[in-house]
Protein backbone atom coordinates (compact mmCIF):
# COMPACT_ATOMS: atom_id res chain seq x y z
CA UNK A 1 0.00 0.00 0.00
CA UNK A 2 1.02 3.60 -0.54
CA UNK A 3 0.11 7.09 0.57
CA UNK A 4 -0.77 8.96 -2.60
CA UNK A 5 -0.46 12.65 -3.41
CA UNK A 6 -3.73 14.57 -3.13
CA UNK A 7 -4.50 16.93 -5.98
CA UNK A 8 -5.11 20.57 -5.05
CA UNK A 9 -7.62 23.02 -6.51
CA UNK A 10 -6.42 24.16 -9.93
CA UNK A 11 -5.62 20.62 -11.08
CA UNK A 12 -7.85 19.93 -14.13
CA UNK A 13 -8.74 16.39 -12.98
CA UNK A 14 -10.76 17.91 -10.12
CA UNK A 15 -13.02 19.57 -12.72
CA UNK A 16 -13.41 16.50 -14.94
CA UNK A 17 -16.24 13.99 -14.55
CA UNK A 18 -14.86 10.57 -13.63
CA UNK A 19 -15.42 7.50 -15.81
CA UNK A 20 -17.19 4.37 -14.54
CA UNK A 21 -15.00 1.53 -13.29
CA UNK A 22 -15.13 -1.31 -15.83
CA UNK A 23 -12.21 -3.50 -14.79
CA UNK A 24 -12.28 -5.35 -11.48
CA UNK A 25 -9.29 -7.18 -10.08
CA UNK A 26 -6.06 -6.79 -8.10
CA UNK A 27 -5.24 -3.33 -9.47
CA UNK A 28 -8.61 -1.96 -8.34
CA UNK A 29 -8.22 -3.63 -4.93
CA UNK A 30 -4.79 -1.97 -4.56
CA UNK A 31 -6.26 1.40 -5.54
CA UNK A 32 -8.96 1.10 -2.86
CA UNK A 33 -6.37 0.07 -0.24
CA UNK A 34 -4.11 2.99 -1.23
CA UNK A 35 -7.05 5.38 -1.02
CA UNK A 36 -7.86 4.18 2.50
CA UNK A 37 -4.23 4.55 3.55
CA UNK A 38 -4.05 8.04 2.04
CA UNK A 39 -7.36 9.12 3.61
CA UNK A 40 -6.26 7.81 7.00
CA UNK A 41 -2.84 9.47 6.77
CA UNK A 42 -4.43 12.90 6.37
CA UNK A 43 -7.33 12.28 8.79
CA UNK A 44 -9.87 12.65 6.00
CA UNK A 45 -13.57 11.85 6.22
CA UNK A 46 -13.65 10.83 2.57
CA UNK A 47 -11.53 10.63 -0.55
CA UNK A 48 -12.62 10.44 -4.18
CA UNK A 49 -10.39 8.87 -6.83
CA UNK A 50 -10.00 12.13 -8.82
CA UNK A 51 -8.45 13.69 -5.72
CA UNK A 52 -5.49 11.35 -6.17
CA UNK A 53 -5.37 11.83 -9.94
CA UNK A 54 -7.43 8.80 -10.95
CA UNK A 55 -10.44 9.60 -13.14
CA UNK A 56 -12.62 6.71 -11.96
CA UNK A 57 -15.98 6.72 -10.13
CA UNK A 58 -14.86 5.50 -6.72
CA UNK A 59 -14.70 6.96 -3.22
CA UNK A 60 -13.75 5.86 0.29
CA UNK A 61 -15.21 7.19 3.53
CA UNK A 62 -14.67 7.05 7.28
CA UNK A 63 -17.25 9.00 9.28
CA UNK A 64 -18.19 8.39 12.91
CA UNK A 65 -17.08 4.75 12.86
CA UNK A 66 -18.70 3.97 9.52
CA UNK A 67 -16.01 3.06 7.03
CA UNK A 68 -16.22 1.80 3.49
CA UNK A 69 -16.00 2.48 -0.20
CA UNK A 70 -18.37 2.61 -3.15
CA UNK A 71 -17.49 1.94 -6.78
CA UNK A 72 -19.66 3.51 -9.51
CA UNK A 73 -21.90 5.26 -6.97
CA UNK A 74 -25.35 6.58 -7.77
CA UNK A 75 -26.74 8.96 -5.17
CA UNK A 76 -30.29 9.49 -4.00
CA UNK A 77 -31.04 12.28 -1.56
CA UNK A 78 -33.98 12.76 0.77
CA UNK A 79 -36.07 15.91 0.72
CA UNK A 80 -35.02 17.46 4.03
CA UNK A 81 -31.90 19.62 4.11
CA UNK A 82 -29.40 20.05 6.92
CA UNK A 83 -28.49 23.42 8.31
CA UNK A 84 -25.35 24.60 6.56
CA UNK A 85 -22.50 23.00 8.49
CA UNK A 86 -18.76 23.50 8.32
CA UNK A 87 -17.31 21.66 5.37
CA UNK A 88 -13.84 21.65 3.92
CA UNK A 89 -11.93 19.60 1.41
CA UNK A 90 -8.56 17.91 1.22
CA UNK A 91 -8.23 19.41 -2.27
CA UNK A 92 -9.04 22.93 -1.03
CA UNK A 93 -6.82 23.04 2.07
CA UNK A 94 -7.08 25.67 4.74
CA UNK A 95 -10.63 26.78 3.94
CA UNK A 96 -13.95 25.74 5.43
CA UNK A 97 -17.43 27.12 4.89
CA UNK A 98 -21.03 26.30 5.71
CA UNK A 99 -22.60 24.24 2.91
CA UNK A 100 -26.25 23.22 2.77
CA UNK A 101 -26.61 19.49 2.09
CA UNK A 102 -29.42 16.95 2.27
CA UNK A 103 -30.06 15.30 5.63
CA UNK A 104 -30.37 11.74 4.29
CA UNK A 105 -28.53 10.13 1.38
CA UNK A 106 -28.52 6.64 -0.06
CA UNK A 107 -25.70 5.52 -2.32
CA UNK A 108 -25.90 2.45 -4.54
CA UNK A 109 -22.94 1.02 -6.37
CA UNK A 110 -20.74 -2.05 -6.39
CA UNK A 111 -17.90 -3.53 -4.36
CA UNK A 112 -14.55 -4.95 -5.47
CA UNK A 113 -16.26 -8.12 -6.73
CA UNK A 114 -18.72 -6.04 -8.81
CA UNK A 115 -21.54 -7.02 -6.44
CA UNK A 116 -24.30 -4.51 -5.74
CA UNK A 117 -24.11 -2.56 -2.47
CA UNK A 118 -26.31 0.09 -0.88
CA UNK A 119 -25.22 2.40 1.92
CA UNK A 120 -27.37 5.03 3.61
CA UNK A 121 -26.34 7.84 5.87
CA UNK A 122 -27.66 10.84 7.74
CA UNK A 123 -26.10 14.07 8.89
CA UNK A 124 -22.29 13.95 8.52
CA UNK A 125 -22.23 10.64 6.62
CA UNK A 126 -24.85 11.96 4.17
CA UNK A 127 -22.75 15.12 3.81
CA UNK A 128 -19.67 13.02 3.05
CA UNK A 129 -21.50 10.93 0.40
CA UNK A 130 -22.73 14.09 -1.33
CA UNK A 131 -19.30 15.75 -1.13
CA UNK A 132 -17.44 12.76 -2.57
CA UNK A 133 -20.02 12.21 -5.31
CA UNK A 134 -19.62 15.86 -6.28
CA UNK A 135 -15.89 15.16 -6.81
CA UNK A 136 -16.78 12.32 -9.17
CA UNK A 137 -18.90 14.75 -11.18
CA UNK A 138 -16.09 17.33 -11.40
CA UNK A 139 -17.43 19.67 -8.70
CA UNK A 140 -15.87 21.09 -5.54
CA UNK A 141 -17.76 22.07 -2.39
CA UNK A 142 -16.92 25.71 -3.13
CA UNK A 143 -19.25 25.46 -6.15
CA UNK A 144 -22.16 25.03 -3.72
CA UNK A 145 -21.37 28.13 -1.68
CA UNK A 146 -23.72 31.09 -1.87
CA UNK A 147 -23.63 34.80 -1.13
CA UNK A 148 -20.86 36.18 1.02
CA UNK A 149 -19.36 32.72 1.69
CA UNK A 150 -18.90 32.16 -2.06
CA UNK A 151 -17.30 35.60 -2.46
CA UNK A 152 -15.00 35.01 0.52
CA UNK A 153 -13.93 31.58 -0.77
CA UNK A 154 -13.19 32.87 -4.26
CA UNK A 155 -11.24 35.83 -2.84
CA UNK A 156 -9.21 33.49 -0.62
CA UNK A 157 -8.47 31.11 -3.48
CA UNK A 158 -7.33 33.96 -5.71
CA UNK A 159 -5.14 35.50 -2.99
CA UNK A 160 -1.40 35.01 -3.15
CA UNK A 161 -1.48 33.89 0.47
CA UNK A 162 -3.72 30.95 -0.44
CA UNK A 163 -1.13 29.78 -2.96
CA UNK A 164 1.36 29.61 -0.09
CA UNK A 165 -1.12 27.55 1.96
CA UNK A 166 -1.62 25.05 -0.85
CA UNK A 167 2.12 24.75 -1.48
CA UNK A 168 2.80 24.15 2.22
CA UNK A 169 -0.08 21.67 2.44
CA UNK A 170 1.11 19.71 -0.56
CA UNK A 171 4.62 19.40 0.87
CA UNK A 172 3.60 18.35 4.38
CA UNK A 173 0.28 16.58 3.84
CA UNK A 174 1.33 13.02 4.67
CA UNK A 175 2.65 14.17 8.04
CA UNK A 176 -0.32 16.04 9.48
CA UNK A 177 -3.60 17.41 8.12
CA UNK A 178 -6.94 17.94 9.85
CA UNK A 179 -10.17 16.27 8.85
CA UNK A 180 -11.76 17.34 5.58
CA UNK A 181 -15.00 18.24 7.39
CA UNK A 182 -15.77 20.29 10.43
CA UNK A 183 -14.03 23.66 10.32
CA UNK A 184 -15.36 27.02 9.32
CA UNK A 185 -13.26 29.83 7.91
Amino acid sequence: MAILSIRIIGDPILRTAAEPVTEFGPELAKLVADMFETMDAVDGAGLAAPQIGVGLRLFTYNVNGQRGYVINPQISNGDETQQGAGEGCLSVPGLGFAVRRFMHTTVTGVDLENQAITVSGEDMLARCFQHETDHLDGHLYTDRLEGEDRKAALRAIRAAQYQKITARTASTRAQSVGSSFGGLA
